[in-house]
């Protein structure tokens, strides 16, 4: 790989549905051409069976997805809820805070381009990787919005009730007027 050209991470979060994370990644990889180096997929709750087999489901679904495209990302969990943090407010929103801080603080210094897929997570997610961030600490912010729940892959729903956003994009068009 070219040393000038900036390698990519893709956030994303794990919420209520499984196609949600892989629906908006499918439309960041085929709508905005974005091709991640890494993801890291951050969930919250206690670790039992169902939230393991959502997470195993999840990974797979990048995995298929990335190979789809020809690229093979490094595909990194963080369970919020088991995160250790020694802080005295210790819920599963000041963690992700300080995670999501600390990991975009990270990649920003080593001059990735970073994306955060807002599409999937909770919103105590949501808030929390949003809340410590400046707007240019992240280089897209994704939203792939339906007009209605469907559990179906990406392909099968029409594209008159999806669009994929990206709000950093919508914001900096308007900012400067273009």
């Amino acid at each position: 790989m070219d040393e000038n050209i900036p390698k990519k991470v893709y956030l994303t979060m794990l919420g209520r549905s499984v196609w949600a994370v892989i629906n908006a990644y499918h439309a960041a990889l085929r709508e905005k051409g974005f091709f991640p180096d890494e993801i890291f997929l951050f969930a919250e709750g206690k670790k039992d069976e169902k939230l393991s087999k959502d997470i195993h489901t999840t990974i797979n679904g990048l995995k298929i997805l990335s190979e789809e495209f020809k690229i093979s990302p490094l595909i990194k969990t963080e369970l919020i809820s088991e995160r250790e943090y020694n802080v005295s407010c210790n819920d599963d929103f000041v963690k992700m805070v300080l995670c999501a801080h600390d990991l975009i603080t990270k990649k920003k210094k080593e001059g990735y381009v970073i994306a955060l897929d807002i599409t999937p997570g909770r919103k105590t997610l949501i808030a929390g990787a949003l809340l410590p961030i400046k707007l240019s600490d992240v280089d897209h912010i994704f939203y792939l919005s339906i007009k209605e729940t469907v559990p179906l892959p990406y392909m099968m729903i029409p594209y008159q009730i999806q669009h994929m956003n990206d709000f950093k994009e919508q914001v900096m068009r308007t900012m400067h007027g273009a």
